[in-house]
């Protein structure tokens, strides 16, 4: 699957006018992701253990902010995201501004279903309960970064829950959080990988010990 979004996003780029470079994040897999990316003609970053989703967004935006990148896109592997939403998501913020652009599959839930609507939205209320970032859907994983963002964004958890952390942080760095609508695509593939909602209570368990950590100064 990953091999398809890389030849998606090379087609979609290709046309774009911008200069462009793919990065895949290999963290600590056990299939074939690495090889699969260097023969795509991708940069490939290998974690030669399994961090998390929020580990290794941060290695990849990491080495955007190092090369001295614009604007950054992150997006999963898992094909669940459209080339061309993030292209769309590019042009947004490089021609309206901002610093934090957010791909919410919630403004239009076509495709997207009732479970998976549920789950996000919880998870979207609770990043508004604790943290007061009010979007509607704080668990995308595909956000567009300005280089204010790259230079400044940093996070403390590995795991899913730094899609809501992430939020949390760019509120009290005082960044321009916005969003703008995505298409959902779920095949087997994409929704046997990621979240589920079971996973959101873990989810809800460790923003809720950071928050109160934080609170109380620890």
């Amino acid at each position: 699957m990953v091999g398809r979004v890389i030849t998606d996003l090379k087609n979609v780029f290709a046309k774009s006018g911008y200069d462009y470079q793919i990065i895949l994040v290999d963290d600590g897999s056990k299939d074939e992701t690495a090889v699969i990316g260097q023969k795509a003609g991708v940069h490939v970053i290998s974690h030669i253990l399994n961090i998390g989703s929020g580990g290794a967004t941060a290695t990849g935006l990491s080495y955007a902010q190092a090369k001295g990148f614009d604007i950054a896109a992150t997006l999963d592997g898992d094909g669940q995201h459209s080339a061309a939403d993030v292209l769309k998501g590019i042009k947004l913020l490089d021609e309206k501004g901002g610093d934090l652009l957010i791909g919410s599959r919630l403004i239009d839930t076509q495709g997207m279903s009732r479970v998976k609507q549920l789950g996000n939205k919880g998870l979207t209320f609770v990043t508004f309960s604790l943290f007061g970032v009010k979007i509607t859907d704080s668990q995308s994983g595909l956000r567009i970064f300005s280089r204010k963002a790259l230079n400044e964004l940093k996070w403390k958890t590995a795991g899913y829950e730094f899609c809501s952390e992430m939020l949390w942080r760019a509120k009290q760095l005082g960044l321009d959080i916005r969003e703008f609508p995505i298409r959902a695509i779920y095949t087997d593939y994409s929704m046997a990988k990621g979240q589920n909602n079971w996973n959101g209570f873990n989810i809800v368990k460790s923003l809720l010990r950071r928050r109160i950590m934080e609170l109380f100064g620890e």
